[in-house]
């Protein structure tokens, strides 16, 4: 009866938690480890870096990197997987927080890779991020070795798993299967952090081909589903003033979308 209790106990925290998710509302669920001074400063080092770019520079206004990583708690000495992680911009500053005994895998299947051929080739000049490794895979094979990542991002590329035109060269993706992969390649206790443009609350993924967006508690739910722990959300890349009716690429709300941050933890076994 004890074991029966605590089993109805734990699905009933889980409902819990998922009745108290809103729209634009930091909730921590779970405790937080206090963010050391130390990586703060690496943080902060990484971002003013000189050799970074005026282009990176200007998207720092919008993106806020500082806190997005001070919440995720990537530090240093660390292997991080960029996912779907584009021309890269994450990953180079991921590159001056983990240092030289880190590892950032900069991972891109082909459409990703042709989409950000021209800055990846500027930002990979010259082997000028030598702790980046950059590599294109397929959807179902990303290469990733088990309990292998301290931590993985996905930056406003998760609704892409559930975005398909074959036609414009972007294949259905297996989302549950492409997402099992990372989560089998973090270690115990390790971050996933998931970066998206919001979509209106129950659309799940309806607009995620027509409008880039993905309903968050949709994400919130399939995670969970995957054996993942929720930890938290903030609130820094939220705006009010997107009512989420338009696709993230038109010029009235490009670079100014509601953007929902969400951290996620894998279990200690």
């Amino acid at each position: 009866h004890e074991a029966q209790s605590a089993l109805v106990a734990s699905h009933q925290l889980r409902h819990d938690r998922l009745e108290v998710m809103t729209i634009g509302t930091q909730i921590c669920l779970s405790s937080f480890h206090a963010i050391s001074a130390t990586n703060k400063k690496d943080i902060a080092k990484a971002i003013a870096s000189p050799a970074r770019s005026q282009e990176d520079r200007e998207r720092d206004l919008r993106d806020k990197p500082q806190l997005v990583l001070e919440f995720a708690e990537f530090n240093k000495g660390m292997v991080i997987a960029d996912v779907f992680g584009g021309s890269g911009y994450y990953s180079e500053i991921l590159s001056g927080v983990v240092g030289n005994k880190g590892k950032v895998l900069l991972i891109n299947n082909q459409p990703y890779d042709d989409y950000s051929k021209k800055g990846l080739n500027v930002r990979l000049a010259n082997n000028r991020l030598a702790n980046v490794q950059y590599s294109i895979v397929p959807n179902e094979n990303l290469g990733l070795a088990s309990n292998s990542l301290d931590g993985a991002l996905i930056i406003m590329s998760y609704h892409d798993l559930f975005y398909a035109d074959p036609e414009g060269g972007w294949p259905a993706v297996d989302n549950m299967q492409f997402m099992n992969q990372i989560i089998k390649a973090l270690k115990p206790s390790a971050r996933l952090l998931i970066v998206d443009h919001s979509a209106k609350e129950n659309t799940e993924i309806s607009d995620a081909k027509t409008l880039h967006r993905i309903d968050e508690q949709f994400v919130y739910r399939q995670l969970e589903s995957q054996g993942l722990n929720w930890v938290g959300s903030m609130d820094e890349l939220r705006n009010k003033d997107d009512d989420r009716s338009r696709s993230v690429f038109d010029p009235a709300i490009k670079g100014k979308t509601d953007r929902f941050v969400q951290v996620y933890q894998k279990p200690v076994e």
